[in-house]
């Protein structure tokens, strides 16, 4: 995205009022929306455009937003923010762990949104820092935010790198999910460990040799550790 160019975000929601009210809101706010009513469209609209960032409904004509997030994520990495209302945890958890980075319930205050979609964004633009931490077979670059493991670059989303990351830079030290949730997240998600397990589960998929906690040890109950 170039010097003064308006971010741009995909939205894709059946309901035409919030389509229109999304609009609205993102361009308050400096956004530029890219519209769609169907997850193909979605896809579509996405190829063409690249967006910045995306919301997606939960429940949409042609399979459902979880879907379409774990579609989005085979090709890439731009934050996703799920808006349905739909608001179990069990709803929540599926999204995570599809590669959401965030979920807002409907009825949604367009600030708080606002807000959460900018946090969002902050992850990808982050300033760079000139480090590779390297351990039996895993490379993290933290200054391009990638992540190889035995070689093969592995696709992370932005959360999930944030997450790997503070892992990393604390090699040894038991991070509570607590610590976890509030460095990441920020403080409105210091008691939601479900949040915190879906990703865990996510990178565990991406790094770890299969069944094993070669990275990345849980201390029941407490949190968890990098122990590269």
């Amino acid at each position: 995205m170039s010097s003064g160019e308006r971010p741009k975000v995909l939205v894709c929601d059946d309901e035409h009022q919030i389509l229109r009210a999304l609009r609205v809101i993102l361009r308050d706010a400096g956004f530029e929306s890219l519209p769609a009513s169907t997850a193909e469209e979605a896809l579509d609209v996405a190829a063409v455009n690249m967006p910045d960032a995306a919301i997606i409904d939960l429940v949409l004509p042609d399979g459902d937003g979880i879907e379409l997030c774990r579609q989005l994520r085979a090709w890439s990495d731009v934050p996703v923010i799920v808006l349905s209302a739909v608001g179990d945890e069990d709803a929540k958890v599926r999204a995570l762990a599809a590669g959401a980075d965030d979920y807002v319930t409907k009825p949604f205050g367009p600030r708080e949104l606002v807000a959460r979609l900018e946090a969002n964004l902050r992850r990808t633009e982050a300033t760079p820092e000139e480090a590779v931490i390297e351990t039996d077979g895993l490379a993290i670059d933290l200054a391009r935010r990638t992540v190889q493991v035995r070689g093969e670059e592995v696709h992370l989303t932005p959360t999930e790198f944030d997450l790997l990351r503070l892992l990393a830079r604390n090699r040894g030290r038991l991070m509570t999910h607590r610590d976890l949730l509030i460095s990441v997240w920020g403080p409105g998600y210091g008691e939601d460990t479900q949040v915190l397990r879906a990703h865990i589960a996510n990178l565990r998929r991406k790094i770890e040799p299969t069944g094993s906690q070669r990275y990345i040890r849980t201390d029941p109950g407490v949190g968890y550790r990098f122990v590269g």
